[in-house]
């Protein structure tokens, strides 16, 4: 009794092995995959990277040097005081990161005055008289030029950009007709938002750059009470306004 049973036992062990071993040996088959996906997709990230740096150094300009004449117009209580000695001058260093970005270093002038014939709260003898204001400032900027690839011609040769700078403004007031009063000097942070146009006049050598920034300038007489009127006499509540900028450049590229 117990042989015959042994006996079963083997004979359906061996049927079942018949049955699911060839079965196993097709699944193992169809789950083989040759090759790693998370390699092949990294390769073809690298590739692609490759292709394009080298078509950025094939076709792409690295470095522009600018020279630049505009106007710096302001607005508020600053903008009705300063009348404008235009024009603004400015010179910039960018390096071009890839296609589309680009950064820079940059100085700009521009020069102003006001006069305060009226007697006011800082000089209550005698108005300020004529004060000649002289403007400077640093800039660090960022531009990112828009993809025109697909669009037309014109546009796509204006090469058009957007722009944002970080800068530090440096304010000088002389009093020219009153040498009693000392110069007044200051510093303040301000940032600049805009966009502007690059016109090839040889491609990759030299180029027609127009620029509009608006300025958010943090001058340090913003706040001032020097100007404020007595007697109803004429002045300005404070100093406060920004300020807008129109420039056209020489680019020199290399």
């Amino acid at each position: 009794m117990v042989l015959r049973i042994l006996l079963f036992l083997l004979v359906t062990a061996r049927s079942f092995a018949l049955d699911f071993g060839p079965t196993s040996m097709i699944q193992e088959d169809d789950l083989a995959v040759e090759g790693d996906i998370f390699e092949d997709y990294n390769e073809d990230i690298e590739s692609t990277q490759m292709m394009e740096d080298e078509r950025f150094y094939r076709y792409g300009r690295f470095f522009t040097f600018n020279i630049w004449l505009g106007l710096t117009q302001f607005y508020g209580n600053r903008g009705l005081a300063y009348s404008n000695d235009h024009p603004t001058y400015c010179l910039s260093l960018h390096q071009f990161l890839n296609f589309q970005t680009q950064i820079g270093l940059g100085i700009e002038f521009s020069k102003h005055h006001f006069v305060s014939d009226n007697i006011t709260s800082g000089f209550p003898s005698q108005g300020a008289k004529l004060v000649d204001v002289n403007l400077l400032r640093f800039f660090w900027s960022y531009r990112h030029y828009i993809d025109t690839s697909n669009l037309g011609t014109a546009i796509t040769y204006s090469n058009p950009y957007f722009v944002f700078r970080i800068e530090y403004w440096r304010l000088r007031n002389k009093f020219v007709e009153r040498p009693d009063v000392g110069d007044e000097t200051g510093g303040g942070i301000g940032t600049g938002l805009g966009g502007g146009l690059e016109f090839p006049i040889k491609l990759k050598e030299s180029y027609l750059g127009l620029e509009i920034l608006y300025h958010i300038a943090n001058l340090p007489d913003k706040d001032t009470t020097k100007y404020r009127p007595i007697d109803n006499n004429g002045g300005y509540e404070d100093f406060r306004g920004n300020a807008i900028t129109m420039k056209m450049a020489y680019v020199f590229n290399w």
